[in-house]
């Protein structure tokens, strides 16, 4: 990993620069995904089955788009005890989680005596991203399936790449039927995100779009928010661990070592303490886990890219670190962490002490593991149920409480020149 500390030239400068090395806004990707999207737009069903063979080395035909009835009871089948109770519980953890989240209608009355509110109802259409690739992720189901299924969207999409012989993870499979998918389409990619907001023959357009993905994919939905309604931008992985002397350095190597694994080539970790004693700890816990992983292979050139090593001057400036890269996950790994917790104000996700890793988010914890990424923490917050729930206001007047509001639409009237305006509560009153 790379080291930076604090009494190093151009730390400030430096430190810039790691937090601003996100793919989120990669000029090439950006044109790449621009010319994905136009060509969707253009050629529907017959432009996903070329982009498909493209990307993901399998040619389907738009009629084998749908994951059918057939394929679903073999993932079923296929689906062990130990899949079937590990789905069960993160489901349910979710579904709990989420129901508590859920927003709920409310009324009060105005000034002039009305009655105005607030009511929720769930998105009538939904599409969900579920990444694949080298690491199908079957958690990444259940983390947004299961929360439109608790929101009540009675038609719950979701796109996934196939593999190359055409098939989807069967594990995948059965936890989004389970979480409440009513349609899964084997198209990944940009062009995926294209088609579930712009529409095919095949699959119908949506309201909103969720999910993860790898740049590509978040790009698409940058760049399609307004045509389609948008969650988040939560691209490839990362965790910021905030580090003092009292952390265990072989669960701080693990939990950096977990985040680098995804294997997109984007992904960002760092550590951040005031003590060189635990950066030095945790490069040898670092080399001692390390070749004992499968996906060494993928990790090594994360490490050597995106990860770093970064000592403080103290604890206090490694919080004000921790908000300027505004991680996607932040796990706190010092004393007295949920006092140190409350000054991190930027984080999609806050892991407290040593026996919380990111990985139960990223499993069973409960709250959804879709999480901002890119810095974009900073203004976003991490998927939850009420983003299923479209929001709308309502006011119900009554003649008097009209008569009490006019002069105020009066007067507005006025002074913005609109005098339809006013002439429409008038009219109301004459008559």
């Amino acid at each position: 990993m790379n080291l930076l500390r604090h009494s190093d030239a151009g730390f400030a400068d430096r430190l810039v620069a790691i937090g601003a090395a996100s793919s989120l806004f990669d000029p090439t990707i950006e044109q790449r995904t621009r010319e994905v999207i136009e060509k969707v737009a253009s050629g529907g069903d017959e432009a996903l089955t070329e982009l498909t063979e493209r990307f993901d080395q399998v040619r389907l035909e738009p009629e084998e788009f749908a994951v059918g009835p057939a394929e679903l009871l073999r993932a079923s089948v296929q689906a062990g005890d130990g899949i079937r109770a590990a789905v069960k519980e993160a489901d349910r953890n979710i579904a709990v989680f989420a129901r508590k989240s859920r927003r709920k209608a409310w009324s009060t009355r105005n000034s002039h005596g009305a009655k105005v509110g607030e009511k929720f109802d769930p998105f009538q259409r939904v599409g969900l991203y579920i990444p694949g690739g080298t690491a199908p992720l079957v958690s990444t189901a259940l983390m947004t399936v299961t929360l439109a299924r608790v929101a009540g969207c009675p038609e719950i999409v979701v796109c996934t790449p196939p593999g190359r012989d055409g098939t989807v993870n069967p594990a995948l499979l059965f936890a989004a039927r389970a979480a409440g998918a009513t349609e899964i389409y084997k198209v990944g990619g940009a062009q995926a995100i294209a088609a579930m907001a712009l529409g095919t023959r095949t699959i119908r357009a949506v309201n909103k779009v969720f999910g993860p993905g790898n740049a590509y994919v978040v790009a698409a939905k940058r760049l399609l928010f307004g045509r389609v309604s948008i969650d988040l931008l939560p691209g490839p992985s990362e965790v910021l661990i905030l580090a003092d002397d009292s952390s265990n350095p072989a669960f701080v190597a693990a939990d950096l070592l977990a985040q680098a694994e995804h294997g997109t080539g984007s992904e960002r970790v760092w550590l951040v303490t005031p003590s060189s004693k635990v950066i030095t700890a945790v490069q040898r816990e670092i080399a001692r886990q390390l070749p004992k992983l499968e996906r060494r292979s993928l990790i090594e050139p994360i490490l050597r890219k995106n990860g770093w090593l970064i000592q403080v001057e103290s604890l206090e400036a490694g919080i004000t670190v921790a908000n300027q890269l505004a991680p996607e996950h932040c796990e706190v790994h010092t004393r007295q962490a949920a006092k140190v917790s409350e000054r991190i104000v930027t984080a999609g996700a806050i892991f407290l002490g040593p026996w919380s890793p990111t990985v139960l988010g990223d499993y069973v914890a409960g709250p959804s593991h879709v999480l901002p990424t890119g810095g974009c923490a900073r203004s976003f917050a991490g998927l939850t149920v009420d983003q299923f729930q479209r929001r709308t206001s309502i006011a119900e007047y009554s003649r008097p409480a009209l008569r009490r509001a006019i002069q105020g639409v009066r007067a507005f009237a006025s002074m913005e020149g609109l005098d339809a305006h006013g002439g429409s509560a008038e009219i109301r009153l004459r008559r």
